[in-house]
């Protein structure tokens, strides 16, 4: 069957090398952690690594940022460029490398099937994935990008499984409407379920709150209380729990207290921890917060 050529997407393309000019080396870098072993992902630059048809026991999402790949899944084929998303069952035999004499960086996601189903199955609505597809999409490109900006990030796990369970939820919802992600308004009923949950998150923001703790206690799946939620605040209830965390931080410290003591008090896992939230959000250290205060 003829390939068909995904069309590349402005702005994510990266230049070619100028003659002279030595080509940025291959590098690769992978995600994985232990709390959250239905996951990970591998960011590659540069690579020029061929690969024979192959399958993964994974729901695999794979994301082109610069040069150009053939995608070759069963009778199909496609030429894919910058932007472009390829989304691949698990067992689904397929080949995904660079043009002859070419390199291409890319960004690949593999989910765990039985994590998947007990996420979407929350979900009435949802169902079974379909075959692989290749999607051109900005929007998911994007939601991709912004899902492993999270993941390589130092965010603790409680807000990479939100952000996991987002993506998941987003991208079906992507592909059930032509790849649109727009927000709906949140029903009157959802919204007075988020408002309880943010009272229970100001009452007890120095515990630790699982996600699935937090959709029992308001009776929504994982995924439509992170959407419910971003809709109604602007952030997940893991961001929207650290920020409570900082405003107290931010009075116990102009009272004098130690830093260490803080940390406690408010339940982070370490000092630095709370150092790096707080500096996020405050745009200055919890040091020199108490000096200038």
């Amino acid at each position: 069957m003829a390939a068909r050529t995904a069309v590349p997407q402005r702005g994510v393309s990266r230049p070619a090398a100028r003659p002279g000019v030595p080509a940025a080396p291959a590098a690769s870098r992978w995600w994985a952690d232990p709390a959250l072993p239905f996951a990970e992902s591998r960011r590659a630059s540069h690579s020029s690594a061929s690969y024979l048809p192959h399958s993964h026991p994974t729901l695999s999402v794979g994301a082109v940022d610069g040069g150009t790949s053939r995608f070759a899944c069963g009778d199909e084929s496609a030429v894919l460029g910058a932007g472009a998303v390829v989304v691949i069952p698990a067992h689904q035999v397929h080949a995904c490398n660079p043009v002859p004499d070419g390199c291409w960086s890319y960004q690949m996601l593999h989910f765990d099937p039985a994590w998947l189903a007990a996420v979407l199955d929350e979900d009435s609505a949802a169902r079974a994935w379909l075959p692989a597809r290749v999607m051109t999409s900005p929007e998911v490109y994007r939601l991709v990008c912004e899902l492993n900006g999270a993941l390589f990030s130092p965010a603790d796990s409680v807000e990479k499984e939100a952000a996991l369970v987002a993506f998941i939820g987003d991208l079906h919802a992507a592909i059930d409407n032509g790849a649109s992600t727009r927000t709906l308004p949140v029903p009157a009923s959802v919204s007075a379920r988020v408002a309880q949950l943010c009272e229970l998150l100001r009452e007890r923001h120095a515990e630790r709150l699982p996600l699935a703790e937090l959709a029992r206690a308001c009776g929504l799946s994982r995924y439509h209380l992170v959407r419910a939620f971003r809709a109604e605040t602007g952030m997940t209830p893991h961001a929207y729990q650290l920020d409570l965390r900082i405003q107290h931080g931010r009075r116990l410290l102009r009272q004098g207290a130690a830093l260490a003591e803080v940390a406690l008090a408010l339940g982070f896992a370490d000092q630095s921890h709370f150092q790096r939230a707080f500096k996020q959000r405050v745009a200055m250290t919890p040091r020199g917060y108490q000096r200038a205060a």
